[in-house]
C-alpha cells in the first residue's frame, strides 16, 4: 500500500487499476463522516486532481487523486453509508478504481511507503 501527502491510500490491484480511499489518519481528523461524493465512472482523471468531497460532522474536505487514469469503478455503499469510511477505512470505506494512465511503477513512484508514511505524520 503507498500513501500521499493528502492522506490518500493506493493499493495497487495487479492489473493496470488502483483502489484508492482515504488512510485512518484522515478519517479521525475528519470525524464522522456523513457525505461522500465520487466522480463518475469513465472520467479522465489527472495525479493531483479532485475526484470528490468528504463531508463530515466538523468540515467539507477535497478528495484528490494521487495517481492519473480513468475511473473504472466507484464505491456506491458509500452513497448510503459513508460511516463505512470511518469504520473501515482501508476495507468497506474505498472510494474509487482507477485503470491507470501509465506502469504502476511510475504512477506510485511519488508516493510513500508505509514507513515514510508513518515518518510523515509523526511531523
Amino acid at each position: 500500500m503507498w500513501y500521499s501527502d493528502e492522506h490518500e491510500w493506493v493499493l495497487d490491484l495487479g492489473d493496470g487499476t488502483v483502489k484508492i480511499g482515504i488512510s485512518d489518519v484522515a478519517q479521525h481528523r475528519l470525524g464522522d463522516i456523513v457525505f461522500v461524493e465520487l466522480p463518475d465512472p469513465g472520467q479522465e482523471i489527472e495525479a493531483q486532481d479532485g475526484i470528490g468531497t468528504i463531508e463530515s460532522v466538523k468540515t467539507v474536505a477535497d478528495l484528490f487523486t494521487p495517481v492519473s487514469g480513468t475511473v473504472v469503478a466507484v464505491n456506491g455503499e458509500l452513497d448510503t453509508a459513508p460511516e463505512l469510511v470511518n469504520e473501515e477505512p482501508y476495507d468497506g470505506g474505498w472510494m474509487v478504481h482507477i485503470r491507470l494512465k501509465e506502469d504502476p511503477n511510475l504512477a506510485l513512484a511519488n508516493l510513500m511507503d508505509a514507513k515514510a508514511y508513518a515518518e510523515f505524520i509523526e511531523r
